[in-house]
């Protein structure tokens, strides 16, 4: 309100009153001094705020992903490309091109085997051995150790002549230890094998065939040549006989070739009798010329007369 007039335009009751305002002079000192030291203490307290916010801005920006020291990453080899897919096998393309295995691949496509063979070789991680004899080695036995058999005694028999697992020729030396070897057929249907030296057989009850080449040996697929038929006892109670051998050609020898000739004019019966016809021949013939020759001359003497 001092401020606010000038000192002509104060009244003189308030001039008069102000010496009286001088008891409180001390008062506003200690006022003054009050607000001064609560500044000093709201600078102070505001010095240290800023203090901790500026630690924790430096806090924050050292620990920030940027700034922070990474560790580096272990160094991991490369994995290992996943391995090719198995290709799919025909085994009746195999069988139908190599051998001639016609005979064995015209009985599992009768009695549905290579469906079994199909499915096991293509569909599954253990893959499939498959020991397979050539059309002579079925032929050389009777026609009727077949024929006679059930379509569930053939199926069997040709069950046994498979393993449902892959194994190479490196693998049938370690084979021979677990003899018997179980086959497709399951049961009391086992083979042994025995290596000996690279020469590999597999026997069975009335049989012990050799494996003499390996037709297809890329798994999951193993394909032999066997040069026997498997035959097991569970099917064959006895030997099962042989086919019995051809007979021989007939001789087509010439008849005038039986008897070799003679440099002493001695020859074989067959040659006496044709040369004992030829002199007869000629003798006949001898003897007409000389009838008609008396004849001729006889007419000639009668027409001179």
């Amino acid at each position: 309100m001092l401020a606010s007039f000038g000192s002509s335009e104060l009244p003189t009751t308030t001039l008069a009153a102000l010496p009286k305002l001088s008891h409180l002079r001390p008062s506003f000192r200690a006022l003054g001094c009050l607000t001064t030291e609560k500044a000093k203490r709201s600078i102070g307290s505001m010095g240290l705020t800023t203090i901790l916010l500026a630690c924790s801005f430096v806090a924050i920006m050292t620990s920030s992903p940027t700034n922070a020291q990474t560790t580096p990453a272990p160094f991991l080899p490369p994995s290992p490309a996943p391995a090719p897919a198995p290709h799919f096998v025909n085994l009746a393309d195999l069988l139908s091109v190599a051998g001639p295995f016609h005979t064995f691949l015209n009985y599992i496509e009768q009695t549905q085997v290579i469906q079994t063979f199909q499915n096991q070789a293509n569909n599954t991680k253990q893959g499939i051995t498959i020991f397979v004899p050539k059309d002579s080695s079925f032929s050389s036995l009777k026609k009727t150790t077949f024929s006679n058999l059930t379509q569930d005694q053939l199926k069997t028999l040709l069950l046994y002549h498979a393993f449902p697992k892959f194994y190479s020729l490196s693998e049938f030396n370690n084979l021979s230890a677990l003899n018997p070897v179980s086959t497709f057929a399951g049961g009391a249907y086992t083979l042994n094998l025995t290596d000996n030296s690279g020469l590999i057989h597999v026997a069975s009850t009335w049989s012990n065939p050799k494996i003499t080449s390996g037709v297809y040996t890329t798994p999951p697929v193993a394909i032999y040549e066997v040069d026997k038929v498997l035959l097991p006892m569970a099917i064959f109670r006895t030997n099962p006989p042989l086919a019995p051998a051809p007979a021989p050609a007939p001789d087509a020898t010439k008849p005038s070739d039986l008897g070799p000739s003679s440099r002493n004019g001695i020859g074989s019966s067959p040659k006496s009798s044709e040369s004992s016809t030829t002199e007869s021949s000629a003798c006949s013939i001898s003897l007409s010329l000389f009838i008609y020759l008396v004849m001729a001359i006889s007419s000639l003497l009668m027409f001179m007369l």
